[in-house]
């Protein structure tokens, strides 16, 4: 069974950076996606990043040129978010994606003050 585990969200001022990790247990197939959603309060989950087994990136709009997504070969991926905004509030899940499953961690908030 694969467990995600996030970490390092907490409170920031407009303008801060945070760094999202997210550490994968289990035996994990590639090829394989990793990445960040998030959802903030009465909206529905979106795409923020994402990283394959090979290393192609994608990312949302609103992120690009602000938030890097990286990875530490299968085991875990990181989310470096700089000039955060008060609108990247909400909470923030770790997505692994491979040809059969899909497997999502707990949530980290996220919390942007203006």
């Amino acid at each position: 069974q694969v467990q995600l585990v996030e970490s390092g969200g907490g409170l920031v001022q407009a303008g801060g950076s945070l760094r999202l990790s997210c550490a994968a247990s289990g035996i994990i197939f590639s090829p394989n996606t990793m990445g960040w959603y998030r959802q903030a309060p009465g909206k529905q989950r979106e795409l923020v990043a994402t990283i394959t087994s090979g290393g192609s990136t994608n990312y949302a709009d609103s992120v690009k040129g602000r938030f890097a997504i990286s990875r530490d070969n299968a085991k875990a991926v990181f989310l470096q978010m700089n000039s955060l905004k008060p609108e990247d509030t909400a909470v923030y899940y770790c997505n692994l994606r491979t040809m059969i499953n899909n497997y999502w961690g707990q949530g980290t908030q996220v919390t942007v003050s203006s």
